[in-house]
């Protein structure tokens, strides 16, 4: 039987300059091999760099990069593992703000908020909608899509391409 190999991308929005090496260094030791990141600069933050690097390792090793990476001042971050054979891919976004949020994603990459977590925000909400809203929003990392959304779309130089909503 075939070792199960997981993927998944860490994206690095904004960095030091000065960090970039500490960066490749602490992502490779989760990956179990040196990396180097084609690092370029980010036009939303001066002076700060952003790389986008695929990754492939053993289940698990999304949740290892992602706190490999955790705690570092100045540091915007996702890293995402895709699900594979048997195992739940996750989502693991960070800022230094907001510090380190987690969601599980299924297969077609949507996020799956436990059962326990919705029942937790209908009871913290009661019967106030605003506040459901609030909570569910939270449960989802609303507030971390929120802060990295700028940084996203880096600028003309990033070899992401992004798709978009056909209307009609």
């Amino acid at each position: 039987m075939a070792a199960t190999v997981a993927r998944g991308v860490v994206y690095v929005h904004s960095a030091p300059r000065a960090l970039c090496p500490h960066i490749e260094w602490a992502a490779g030791r989760a990956i179990g091999r040196a990396v180097n990141f084609d690092w370029i600069e980010q036009p939303v933050l001066r002076g700060s760099q952003r790389a986008d690097f695929f990754w492939e390792g053993a289940p698990g090793t999304g949740a290892a990069i992602a706190s490999a990476l955790r705690g570092w001042e100045h540091l915007r971050y996702e890293v995402t593992e895709d699900a594979s054979d048997g195992t739940d891919g996750g989502r693991w976004m960070h800022t230094p703000d907001l510090g380190i949020f987690y969601a599980q994603v299924d297969n077609a990459g949507n996020t799956v908020i436990p059962e326990d977590r919705i029942r937790n925000a209908m009871e913290a909400a009661g019967t106030n909608a605003l506040e459901l809203h609030r909570e569910l929003r939270l449960a989802l990392g609303q507030a971390w899509d929120d802060e990295l959304e700028p940084f996203r779309y880096a600028s003309d130089m990033s070899p992401v391409i992004y798709l978009h909503r056909g209307v009609g």
